[in-house]
């Protein structure tokens, strides 16, 4: 599975809609589409998935504002090992 799909499967899942995979530009905290604790599982849920070491508190809430951030971000870090 790519990157882009577990990061909306996982989304969709915190979010409870399918509205995160229509428009990955939507401003996920402004429109209460998450909040802190479903960031926390969906961090903890994707460094699993990911093979990552991430604890919530080392992300930023700006750097996973919308989807499409949090897909840019676990690009970088499965680049990175």
């Amino acid at each position: 599975m790519s990157v882009t799909e577990t990061v909306l499967k996982h989304l969709e899942k915190f979010s409870g809609t399918d509205q995160v995979r229509k428009d990955l530009n939507i401003d996920l905290f402004g429109e209460k589409l998450l909040d802190s604790l479903a960031s926390i599982e969906l961090v903890l849920a994707l460094s699993e998935d990911f093979g990552l070491d991430l604890a919530p508190g080392e992300i930023e809430r700006e750097e996973w504002a919308t989807p499409q951030k949090i897909i840019d971000y676990f690009e970088a870090r499965v680049k990175q090992g």
